[in-house]
């Protein structure tokens, strides 16, 4: 399943990137720290030749995506702790400048989506792949669907996160807005899709999760004139880069569109 794989190399490059540069913005405190970055490095050579290649993946790369994927929920559990140990607890000031909650999400969703992949490679997977995160046998539907509501959980925690982090950028560019709306409905129409599958619905669902994919590489450009435009600019890079908007995260939005283009994909498959 090459977008699984597209989808994992995305979403393991924006958490390296990001993970790096906020990591080194805390110089590495914590020695864990370093845990992300190389788990997100290794994962991303992981995707990149399970995206490249046509033959199947090797043994050693379920076990890299399972680490990745406990290495994105572990990070989470990190984070939540470093905001609820500061003075005030869960409140806006930590939430706004504290270890960013959602990010790790990032390497979670990652290991997830490169573990359907490889679990939709294994022989046979075309008459009843193994559920998605192991044990049993489903129909293919029945991964497509979980697959679908995977994608839909991870834009709606993705645009939790960017929701956060553009209301403390105080929405100074109308185009910040786009991120809290377009993937919003692409996460919807993907549960939609999951849950009751047919022609329209799933229709609607690509054009939106499209949408949203572009609007993750958009970000980039976006986040890069954010940086612009701060004092110094790109004249500055070594600062502004770890100051400005964070250049890494917009591909997110795109790694989890395309893990949900590949479950309507499965899913229009099985349409009579």
């Amino acid at each position: 399943m090459q977008l699984l794989h597209g989808a994992a190399a995305l979403l393991a490059f924006s958490g390296m990137a990001d993970s790096g540069l906020e990591h080194t913005r805390a110089h590495y405190r914590n020695p864990a720290m370093g845990v992300a970055p190389s788990l997100g490095a290794l994962g991303l050579v992981t995707a990149l030749r399970g995206l490249l290649s046509r033959r199947r993946t090797g043994r050693g790369a379920e076990a890299i995506y399972g680490a990745l994927a406990a290495t994105g929920a572990g990070g989470l559990g990190f984070h939540a702790y470093n905001i609820l140990k500061r003075p005030g607890g869960l409140g806006w000031m930590n939430l706004f400048y504290g270890a960013p909650l959602g990010a790790p999400g990032t390497m979670l969703l990652a290991g997830l989506f490169g573990l359907a992949a490889k679990r939709l490679e294994e022989p046979g997977a075309e008459h009843g792949p193994r559920t998605l995160i192991g044990g049993g046998r489903r129909t293919r539907r029945s991964a497509a669907q979980r697959l679908g509501l995977a994608a839909s959980v991870g834009l709606v925690g993705t645009v939790a996160e960017v929701a956060l982090l553009h209301f403390r950028g105080a929405w100074q560019n109308p185009y910040m807005v786009l991120p809290v709306t377009v993937p919003p409905a692409a996460a919807v129409a993907l549960a939609a899709a999951a849950v009751q599958p047919g022609p329209a619905v799933i229709a609607a669902a690509r054009s939106l999760s499209g949408a949203t994919a572009l609007l993750g590489l958009a970000g980039v450009a976006f986040h890069a004139y954010g940086i612009h435009r701060n004092m110094g600019g790109w004249k500055t890079w070594s600062q502004m880069i770890l100051q400005g908007p964070p250049l890494p995260a917009p591909p997110g939005f795109t790694g989890v569109a395309l893990a949900g283009l590949a479950a309507l994909l499965l899913l229009e498959d099985e349409e009579p």
